[in-house]
């Protein structure tokens, strides 16, 4: 159970509710996270501003699998329940891969990805565990796999984003729904 209480949909600001709609309808369910954040709106619309702003980028290189692996990868490292479920969900839903989600949040060098993805989630897993240690060795690694500095700005603030989401979810026990544990596993019925 969740430590803090989520706000009743009917309770919240018109802009949240409508965009928690908004995510159930499309979804089929209301993701915890949206009314778990919604208990402080101000914070709810800056979370999913920059959460937008990273992962429906329009202009970026990175695809939306790349996105989600990226999160489902540093998610599992911060030992994230929440995230590394939800979006490990997401991921075998974009990437069309049932098994791709638990392998790279098991141990994405022995996951079944390409070159490229192995060496953006290199570092993705350097700026989530050692961003400190970063240096321009770390770029030429990207760039040789055909990412940019821009690429590579992208990987590292979708892990730092979903750090601090991490800790949140953590922190407030928030839990998967359970319609995330059985996204993209098999074909969806008619």
């Amino acid at each position: 159970m969740a430590r803090y209480p989520a706000p009743e949909l009917k309770d919240l600001p018109d802009d949240i509710r409508a965009k928690v709609l908004e995510v159930q309808e499309k979804a089929g369910f209301v993701p915890n996270v949206f009314l778990a954040l919604a208990r402080r709106p101000a914070e709810w619309r800056a979370f999913f501003a920059y959460h937008d702003a990273l992962m429906l980028k329009e202009d970026s290189r990175l695809t939306k699998g790349d996105r989600e692996m990226i999160v489902t990868t540093t998610s599992a490292a911060n030992k994230c329940l929440y995230c590394v479920v939800a979006h490990g969900a997401i991921l075998r839903i974009y990437e069309k891969k049932p098994l791709v989600a638990d392998q790279v949040a098991v141990n994405y060098r022995k996951a079944d990805i390409t070159p490229r993805q192995r060496a953006m989630l290199d570092f993705a897993m350097k700026v989530c565990l050692k961003s400190d240690e970063i240096e321009d060795a770390d770029f030429a690694a990207l760039h040789a796999h055909g990412f940019n500095d821009e690429d590579a700005w992208d990987i590292a603030a979708i892990t730092a984003f979903f750090g601090l989401s991490n800790r949140i979810a953590s922190f407030s026990n928030m839990l998967p729904n359970p319609e995330f544990y059985v996204m993209g596993r098999a074909p969806r019925a008619k």
